[in-house]
This record gives structure tokens, sequence and C-alpha cells, in this order.
């Protein structure tokens, strides 16, 4: 990788240079048998976070808050919402609603973008 594909990386702290350009897919890779989370922003309204997943690692059944968007941004995934699975892949998104179980259930190895919105009132 050239100097100029690691200026698009995210800095230290772990958010992107605001106003620059980066490669979606790059900001995160995969570890062998882990899940590895990366926070791209953080905010009292919301956050967004880059995930990747080795071949059968998901994350567990939760209910969130507060809505949240999963965006597919290499591979495939399976996204349960309250009982109803969905199977997603490179480009494709869900909206997950708030106060709904979900889950993450791998479909081999695959990255994701979650974005979760806070309104200021929960």
């Amino acid at each position: 990788m050239d100097t100029k594909e690691l200026e698009k990386l995210p800095k230290k702290d772990g958010e992107i240079e605001k106003g620059n350009a980066s490669i979606i897919i790059e900001l995160i890779e995969y570890e062998h048998n882990a899940v590895v989370s990366k926070s791209i922003l953080k905010k009292a309204t919301g956050s967004i976070d880059a995930l990747s997943f080795a071949e059968g690692e998901g994350l567990n059944e939760k209910i969130s808050p507060f809505d949240t968007y999963v965006q597919i941004i290499d591979g495939s995934a399976i996204i349960e919402i309250d009982g109803k699975a969905s199977t997603l892949k490179t480009g494709d998104g869900i909206l997950i609603p708030a106060n709904k179980p979900s889950h993450i259930k791998p479909n081999g190895s695959f990255k994701l973008i979650l974005t979760v919105i806070k309104n200021g009132h929960e």
C-alpha cells in the first residue's frame, strides 16, 4: 500500500478524516476466528462502525433501543429481525427497527457498516 492510500485510512483515534474520500472496504481487515470492530464516528446522536467477521462468526441476538442500519460491504450475511431472516450480499442494506430482536448470522466471512441512529429523546 502506498502513502496516498494510507492517507485515506482512519486516524489512530478511529475516525476517518472529515472531508476526504475513503475506500470503505479497506477501513477494516479480517482476522482469523474473530469479529473486528472499528469506530468510524461517535456522536451523542448516533454512531457508525465498521465490522469484519471471520467465517463462522456473527453477533448474538440483541434488542437495541435505537434504529440501526446495516449495510454489507463485503461478502454475505443473514440478518434476522423479529424472527424473519433476510440474506444480504455486498451492497445490500437493511434497517433494524428499535426494540426488535435482531441477530447477525454468518454466511461465510463478511464486512458491514453499522449505523445507529439516536433521536436525543431516548
